[in-house]
């Protein structure tokens, strides 16, 4: 594999998420050999007033690690946040950085399931006053500052805001943070809560959801599937992270994005194009050498169609055996953090030879004629790969990972 030269190298050193599919690292990259769906009936909130009931839900407990006193401060984005941060760091040994050298970006997320619960009181309950705590629990920063303060990490932290690309904009801007010397370890990727009775509602109405299923690229895909979770990496300058032994699990080879400048809502093929261009340019890399490519794949029909038609300007025939799954099949659209979680994903994918499949796959759409990895994971032997996130807006961002080596 080919390397842009010069500039420092970035190192995957941890990996942390917390997901439909369980609540950790290990129970996803299971998820993924056993071509599980973590798609069901939504079960934490009330759904007789919602058109679609389900969701790619987290159902086990996840506030057993912290205490009365941190819920109080914690909206339930923001715990996610902390447990897949925890798990990142100790997959990376933080112990060895200066921390005033390490950083938080984060993928800027609402705490919606505080102000749901704000609004329900001060509208339908007439309440009087509201907690304390609603506006920083609320924040779009407030993960990034738990994660930080959890950790003592004093270096540059903030959030990122792009939709649906949030997470992996934060994750690119930690990869240049690095290379330019202001940091030297950053936690970036993202976190979102979004099932909650408000939010549910607002999806309902732009009517992209599923009533069914997500099925991206098959010829009877019916929309998206909203999902909730936290996916981070850690990333570290790559001198620092072999001088000190450090497991790496892949590189970061390089970052596009870019605007489509065109409608709020529907994708550009030229768009979603320049960013990808943008990031095999960072990484100094062919199409040729892009060996699997974790798409964006949200199963609308204009969405998928549309990535398909950016691919081949992309890649050209060397999309007739380019294999391009959607994850999303499998743990949801999950906002703001879907970009981290898919990152994650990714990674798993290099270190572990198996491409993920694109579940619920029944028949090829025409305008969809790529390799999607149907149903079941694929062994194969890829040295890089692409993964997209393309946002309402138009704003796209793409990340280009490399094995170890």
């Amino acid at each position: 594999m080919t390397r842009k030269p010069g500039g420092r190298r970035v190192a995957i050193t941890g990996l942390g998420a917390v997901t439909c599919l369980g609540p950790d690292v290990p129970s996803l990259a299971r998820a993924l050999v056993e071509a599980r769906c973590g798609i069901a009936p939504i079960s934490t909130i009330p759904t007789n007033r919602l058109t679609v009931r389900h969701a790619a839900e987290i159902r086990y407990d996840v506030t057993q690690g912290f205490d009365r006193r941190q819920l109080l401060m914690l909206d339930r984005a923001s715990q996610f946040a902390l447990i897949a941060a925890s798990e990142a760091l100790q997959d990376c040994n933080l112990a060895a950085h200066d921390r005033t050298r390490c950083g938080v970006i984060l993928g800027a997320t609402v705490g919606h399931t505080t102000l749901d619960e704000a609004y329900q009181a001060l509208y339908a309950e007439d309440a009087a006053r509201l907690p304390p705590f609603t506006v920083p629990r609320g924040m779009t920063s407030a993960a990034a500052s738990h994660v930080s303060m959890a950790h003592g990490l004093t270096g540059p932290s903030f959030a990122t805001a792009s939709a649906c690309a949030s997470a992996s904009h934060a994750i690119g801007l930690a990869c240049q943070m690095i290379r330019a010397g202001q940091l030297d370890l950053a936690v970036a990727g993202g976190t979102d809560a979004s099932i909650c009775l408000g939010i549910m509602k607002a999806w309902d109405a732009l009517r992209v959801l599923s009533p069914d299923g997500c099925r991206p690229f098959s010829a009877d895909r019916n929309g998206l599937v909203l999902g909730e979770g936290a996916g981070l990496l850690v990333l570290e300058d790559w001198e620092i992270a072999t001088a000190r032994g450090a497991t790496i699990h892949a590189e970061l080879l390089g970052f596009g994005m870019g605007a489509d400048a065109g409608d709020i809502t529907a994708p550009s093929a030229e768009g979603a194009a320049r960013a990808m261009r943008a990031a095999l340019a960072d990484a100094g890399l062919p199409p040729s050498e892009i060996h699997y490519v974790n798409a964006h794949g949200t199963a609308t029909r204009l969405n998928d169609r549309t990535e398909v038609a950016a691919l081949a300007q992309v890649f050209g025939a060397h999309l007739e055996k380019l294999p391009v799954s959607s994850s999303k099949s499998q743990h949801g659209h999950c906002l703001s953090a879907g970009g981290g979680i898919e990152a994650v994903v990714t990674v798993l994918a290099l270190r572990s030879g198996l491409l993920p499949a694109t579940i619920g796959y029944t028949a090829e759409d025409p305008a969809c004629r790529i390799d999607c990895v149907p149903n079941q994971p694929r062994r194969a032997n890829p040295t890089a790969a692409l993964s997209n996130s393309f946002a309402f807006g138009g704003l796209n961002a793409v990340l280009a990972f490399g094995v170890a080596a």
